[in-house]
């Protein structure tokens, strides 16, 4: 496998607050790498300099090309970001969310794709016309990550999506990402406190500490590295 993402140095700030500190990872293609850390670590940080929501230097490149420009951008090269809190529209439909998704992409015609969705995601036909802000939270996360699915992104990156659900749909979503990952080839990035299920999930992993890379590695010698299982899976 290769690096379709690379981050070389990378450093953010939000005004006087440095919250990334020369931070270097690699989300090799076809991979689900983990980003993992304490609250204010600058996981969600990283997505956003990734997906250009935040001023940053540093070398970010995807596809073996630099990545620069804004939001719009970012997803036009090919990658889709599902935000901590998952950015549902409440006042427009299920449907209407989907087609969202679908902005930047030239088609027309979204319903091949709409029916694409659906198979992850079954209840998404029935619920259509619902309004997106009466779904359940677990649903809407649901309804983020489909949303995401309908640019057909080379790279997904997940930010919190075990945020706020009760554990049996915490399984449901990372099974789908899984399955994207091993059926369709789908490049993910995520960033989770739920060490345990992103472990699990991941083949890599790396562990931020006040906005540096503290330990990288595969997933399985971290589950095994006692300082990882002291401060992230309590044993």
């Amino acid at each position: 496998m290769s690096a379709l993402l690379a981050l070389e140095a990378v450093e953010a700030r939000y005004g006087p607050v440095q919250a990334l500190r020369g931070v270097s990872l690699e989300v090799d293609e076809g991979s689900v790498v983990a980003v993992l850390g304490a609250n204010g670590a600058g996981k969600t940080t990283t997505l956003r300099a990734v997906s250009g929501t935040v001023r940053r230097t540093g070398e970010i490149t995807f596809a073996g090309k630099p990545l620069r420009g804004g939001p719009e951008a970012v997803a036009r090269a090919g990658i889709a970001h599902v935000p901590e809190g998952r950015g549902t529209f409440t006042e427009l439909t299920v449907v209407e969310n989907l087609k969202l998704g679908a902005y930047t992409r030239r088609e027309r015609s979204l319903k091949a794709d709409i029916d694409r969705v659906a198979e992850w995601f079954p209840w998404i036909p029935a619920r259509g016309g619902q309004p997106a802000g009466t779904l359940s939270g677990g649903e809407q996360q649901m309804l983020a990550v489909a949303r995401a699915l309908m640019a057909r992104p080379r790279l997904l990156m997940l930010d919190e999506p075990s945020l706020g659900l009760a554990p049996m749909i915490v399984r449901e979503i990372f099974r789908i990402v899984r399955e994207l990952n091993e059926k369709e080839g789908l490049t993910v990035l995520v960033v989770e406190q739920d060490a345990r299920i992103a472990l699990r999930t991941a083949s890599t992993a790396y562990v931020l500490e006040v906005g540096r890379v503290a330990v990288s590695g595969p997933s399985g010698e971290l589950r095994e590295n006692e300082s990882v299982r002291r401060s992230y899976l309590g044993y």
